[in-house]
């Protein structure tokens, strides 16, 4: 099963090639097919004219630039809209998602046949290195109104770190969230949809160059948007968007 890596990268000189040394690492000794697709989202520092440079070393690393409209959202559906492979897994361009994780998460995939894998960082085996202490709060208090207000268990719907299938992406569009609220938009589709998923637990370490592209102020009423929009669809569209098979 071919797996790629979607990894949206705006002015990420600093960080991308040590991303792509360490998934590469990582996969070194696992018998994974895969491919890494950065979207370069129209970069205003060098990071495209570093993944030229990466070319050569690694035959798996792919890219394109998403000429707008950019932002977080915009970037990762551009690579979940142009993606080749039979499952694909998002990560962030700053290595602050394990790629050993994401073995965990393929390998749990085609163990249990499931449709999407999700990461916790919040469960037994999960792990915060350098997190912010506001952004947990924030964070903590954002993921347990999901919960209630959707009547899940999973506790950390706001990880971008996740794995689907073809058919899942497929099933789960069109797409609404041009920012960082893609996080929630997808797992909620695919869980009100029905989706067979699993939690296992992940690890997330904090940026070691440049700046958090999240601006939390931003966000709030962006992320309430989505969760309005699946709580409607969960409760009145009478299961017009079910699974189908």
């Amino acid at each position: 099963m071919k797996l790629r890596i979607v990894i949206p990268a705006y002015n990420e000189e600093e960080s991308i090639t040590e991303t792509i040394e360490k998934i590469e690492e990582a996969f070194l000794n696992v018998k994974i097919d895969h491919e890494i697709f950065v979207v370069n989202d129209n970069s205003k520092d060098n990071t495209l004219a570093v993944l030229e440079s990466l070319l050569k070393k690694y035959p798996a690393l792919k890219f394109q630039t998403n000429k707008g409209p950019n932002g977080f959202g915009y970037a990762v559906r551009f690579g979940l809209e142009r993606f080749s492979g039979d499952c694909v897994a998002v990560m962030m361009a700053d290595l602050s998602d394990s790629p050993y994780d994401l073995i965990k998460f393929y390998t749990t995939m085609i163990e249990g046949d499931y449709d999407c894998v999700f990461g916790s960082r919040f469960i037994k085996g999960g792990k915060l290195i350098d997190y912010p202490f506001l952004k947990k709060i924030i964070n903590r208090i954002a993921n347990k109104i999901i919960q209630l207000v959707m009547g899940i268990k999973y506790n950390d719907t706001t990880n971008a770190f996740k794995l689907y299938k073809r058919h899942t992406i497929e099933g789960i569009k069109p797409f609404l969230a041009p920012h960082f609220n893609l996080t929630i938009e997808l797992p909620l589709k695919a869980i009100i949809r029905g989706y067979s998923y699993k939690i296992v637990p992940n690890s997330w370490t904090n940026r070691k160059h440049g700046e958090s592209k999240l601006k939390i102020r931003e966000m709030g009423s962006r992320y309430f948007f989505i969760l309005m929009y699946c709580f409607i669809e969960k409760f009145f569209s009478r299961g017009d968007f079910k699974k189908k098979w």
